[in-house]
């Protein structure tokens, strides 16, 4: 009987646990979406990016956006290295897009640096990575061929996710 009662109670507190954990998660990432355009877009991007959504404070939840955007412009900056690779003729106008990414990849880690110490210096260091997505539009939006296409789908997407960069960065005290 005692074994059977300290099962219950474990398990108890185990669903309780799980419902602190993701009511937290939850409470940061509707703070971080509060002000953002696509309200829609950051929950369900944020949900379901497991360090944001098992997030147990605001200051992990914002590093998981920032970690989020860091990953994506990798991609993103590998994906134009290869398109430069790929399309000679349009090599100089995808390396320099790979050079826009890198420097979206170095504010972004900046701020991730800076967050605690200096949420506004952070959300600065996330606001100007605009400027760098901006070049790459501007590098490729009159190509037709499929790599251009397909970068600036991924810009465009980059740029809804440093949105909730930028909500993370205000949710922190930015």
């Amino acid at each position: 009987m005692a074994s059977l009662y300290s099962c219950f109670v474990v398990g108890s507190l185990a669903v309780l646990l799980q419902f602190l954990f993701v009511s937290a998660s939850t409470k940061s990432i509707n703070a971080i979406c509060q002000s953002v355009t696509d309200k829609a877009f950051c929950v369900n991007t944020l949900t379901a990016y497991p360090p944001a959504a098992s997030a147990t404070s605001m200051f992990q939840a914002a590093e998981a956006a920032l970690s989020l955007s860091i990953s994506y412009a990798g991609k993103s900056a590998s994906f134009a290295a290869n398109a430069a690779n790929q399309n000679p003729n349009m090599k100089k106008q995808f390396a320099a897009c790979k050079d826009a990414y890198a420097t979206i990849i170095a504010s972004i880690k900046s701020a991730a640096a800076e967050l605690k110490e200096s949420p506004d210096t952070a959300n600065y260091d996330v606001m100007v990575c605009r400027d760098s997505s901006t070049i790459v539009k501007n590098l490729i939006k009159k190509n037709v061929d499929k790599d251009s296409k397909m970068l600036i789908k991924m810009t465009l997407m980059m740029e809804r996710l440093l949105t909730i960069a930028v909500g993370a960065t205000v949710a922190v005290g930015g």
